[in-house]
């Protein structure tokens, strides 16, 4: 079918060359660059007046209101300009003016986040009758009393202001295992060519990597997959070192900070219990029959006598290769999604009508996909549509995260505007579960649909179980890491390796070489961050199923939900939309959503 839109052209093109129509629109943040040099003066000027408040900003209610508002009024200027400049400079990373605004306006924020660092130690050091006190003097301090119950509740693991200046000063010290890990993955670790489909020599790294692993030439698969674990496995003590001393900087700091470990140091900020962690863990682990069933599904339909972990990744629909046009891909998002009602269908419409998503390639874009967005702009959806399914479905993907962002701002004040990372998955999930619902329903082809069922199992695959054994490695490595153990390279590799057996079962040949794959994951140096992951598509399959099946009051709630921004504790957030977290049902709901989709799969494909 003809395809129309510019990502068809085999030319590259330069912005300037792409039709504006196709591009978001800045303006409604700054008309120009000279109005943004304006506003970035005047915060200039706002950054002096810091100093008037310091020392008197907690003598009364009055004097801490004033700061409050203060504060606001700067970081949403500061805010303003940083969209503007960080939006531009990701559409045309060429452009040197939108680059050096990006840098000028990160400089000034660091600046004014350096000038105000003493207001939570303050703030921290007030006890509750003190703060009760200020409610009755003046209560519209009322609107900050949860702000104020998140700062104070990290009281009890505080320390001397000598003490914490001390952390803070050997903060880049601490820091430096993830920044040397960072460097040597991108930077130093040479890895074997490799030849492809053609047989012709392919300069291979990690970045490759992706690309090789899912050739239909099944050498080439296992060629990239040994040549990425030889390469690792040629770095093993650097990176164990790097591993171990990012754990131990944690583990210091969270004994220091009185936790009773690392994991609830990390699950403290956003006061969740390490029972969620555990529940998540043993659920799973005991349901691995489910991705045993996918991979036998998998084996079966590739036709392999062996199935190995290099044959993962393999597409299952091979020679699947519909495009689909913007104007197509836009119909699919409002049709897909009308079922969450009017009012976000409305809105859904403006990012398309008011140019809210820059849609395709130009040289010097940034390469990725997101959502941006804050209090006083509408959402931004940046693209790099080439009109695959997998574009429709980021398409839909980053709406839902706009249509948080903008429910969450159009319902808070400012302060409780920001929902919190681990809800941030929930919405943009729900759209592409909801994307892939309607094309199960409606499409015609037999070959779309077996497509639709493989992204979507995959989508579990990768997440509901891979970053669930993530979870559990970082886990069982800091228990070690605390009890003493002597971890060494070969000691967490076997952990590693047992771990994966675990979790890929009997029809699934466990390479040896898998042994080292944890020495290519970033998360493990974010402390217990690869959990909200698998949480937040529990949350999202919960929800969609109760919206799908007309469950009372599902989608209002799930509405509801998105209008909560960051007013509450995620757990508690979730509860508005009628998702427990605390309760094994919400996992088991999504692990029988995924089995469904085996077995329709496996019907359908053998119809």
């Amino acid at each position: 079918m003809f395809i129309k839109g510019d990502f068809m052209t085999e030319k590259i093109k330069l912005r300037s060359e792409i039709d504006d129509k196709y591009k978001w629109d800045l303006t409604t943040i700054y008309q120009n660059e000279e109005k943004w040099q304006k506003d970035y003066e005047k915060a200039q000027s706002l950054l002096e007046k810091v100093a008037l408040y310091r020392k008197k900003f907690l003598q009364s209610a009055d004097n801490l209101l004033a700061f409050l508002k203060f504060d606001e009024k700067v970081d949403r200027l500061i805010s303003k300009l940083y969209y503007y400049a960080h939006l531009n400079h990701d559409a045309n990373t060429l452009e040197e003016k939108y680059k050096k605004m990006y840098d000028k306006i990160k400089n000034l924020n660091i600046k004014y986040n350096k000038l105000t660092t003493f207001f939570v130690p303050a703030i921290m050091k007030l006890d509750q009758k003190k703060l009760n006190d200020f409610y009755k003097e003046n209560d519209e301090l009322l609107e900050y009393k949860f702000m104020f119950e998140q700062i104070t509740r990290h009281k009890k693991h505080n320390l001397s202001e000598e003490k914490e200046k001390m952390i803070k000063e050997f903060s880049k010290v601490l820091n430096n295992p993830s920044e040397t890990y960072n460097s040597v993955i991108y930077s130093d670790i040479k890895f074997d060519n490799i030849k492809d489909e053609k047989g012709k020599e392919i300069e291979f790294n990690d970045n490759v990597y992706r690309t090789y692993i899912v050739s239909k030439n099944r050498e080439v698969r296992k060629a990239a997959f040994n040549s990425l674990y030889d390469g690792y496995k040629s770095y093993k003590n650097i990176i164990t070192n790097l591993f171990v001393g990012n754990m131990e900087s944690n583990i210091v700091i969270s004994k220091l900070k009185k936790y009773k470990s690392a994991i609830e140091k990390a699950l403290f900020q956003d006061n969740i219990d390490i029972s969620v962690y555990n529940n998540l863990i043993k659920t799973v682990n005991d349901n691995l029959d489910v991705i045993y069933k996918y991979f036998r599904l998998k084996k079966e339909v590739l036709k392999l006598d062996e199935f190995h972990l290099y044959d993962i990744y393999a597409e299952l629909i091979e020679d699947y290769d519909k495009k689909y046009s913007f104007e197509e891909a836009k119909d699919l998002t409002l049709k897909s999604l009308s079922i969450l009602g009017e009012d976000y269908i409305s809105n859904i419409k403006k990012a398309f009508d008011e140019k809210w998503i820059d849609i395709y390639y130009n040289k010097g874009k940034y390469t990725g996909a997101y959502s941006s967005g804050f209090y006083d702009t509408n959402p931004f959806v940046l693209l790099n549509y080439k009109g695959k399914l997998d574009d429709v479905s980021t398409l839909v993907h980053e709406l839902g995260h706009s249509m948080h962002t903008l429910y969450s701002c159009k319902n808070n004040k400012y302060v409780y505007s920001n929902y919190r990372i681990f809800v941030a998955e929930v919405a943009s999930t729900v759209n592409e579960l909801l994307l892939a619902n309607y094309l199960l329903k409606n499409s015609k082809s037999k070959k779309e649909k077996l497509f639709v069922l493989n992204h979507i199992m995959d989508m579990f695959k990768a997440t509901l179980y891979r970053q669930t054994m993530f979870s559990e490695f970082e886990y069982n490595m800091y228990k070690k890491q605390e009890n003493e153990c002597n971890l060494t390279s070969e000691s967490i590799s076997d952990d590693y390796y047992n771990l994966v057996k675990k979790y890929y079962g009997n029809d699934v040949i466990v390479d040896e070489k898998i042994r080292y794959e944890w020495m290519r994951i970033p998360h493990f140096y974010y402390n217990f961050y690869v959990y909200k992951y698998v949480t937040g598509l529990c949350a999202a399959c919960y929800i969609v199923d109760g919206i799908l099946n007309n469950k009372e009051n599902a989608l209002e709630n799930y509405l509801k939900f998105l209008k909560t921004g960051g007013s509450n504790y995620p757990l508690e957030e979730l509860k508005v939309a009628g998702v427990d977290m605390t309760d094994s049902k919400v996992i088991e709901r999504t692990i029988k959503m995924f089995d469904s989709y085996i077995d329709k799969f496996k019907e359908l494909y053998n119809s």
